[in-house]
């Protein structure tokens, strides 16, 4: 799919966990990873509203899009397959 999901990289900046930003947003640690690990086929304004609060960030910093061919060679990559 060609929007990335960064929230792992803010996750990363702000130096806090899943579980934390979870409980911040009020949605569920499972439900947060199944929208960190990209696998979310949409997310609603409130939430996105709600990580961009709690993160501090604008939405820009947690969604990107990258072309199709891109976007399949980096999972490629991470598969393993070249």
């Amino acid at each position: 799919m060609p929007i990335v999901v960064d929230i792992d990289v803010m996750l990363a900046r702000r130096k806090m966990s899943v579980g934390d930003l979870a409980e911040r947003v009020g949605i569920t640690p499972a439900n947060l990873a199944v929208l960190k690990n990209g696998r979310a086929k949409a997310v609603r304004f409130a939430t996105l509203a709600a990580l961009c609060e709690a993160l501090d960030c604008q939405p820009g910093d947690l969604l990107r899009w990258e072309p199709e061919d891109v976007a399949a060679d980096a999972a490629e990559i991470g598969a393993g397959v070249h």
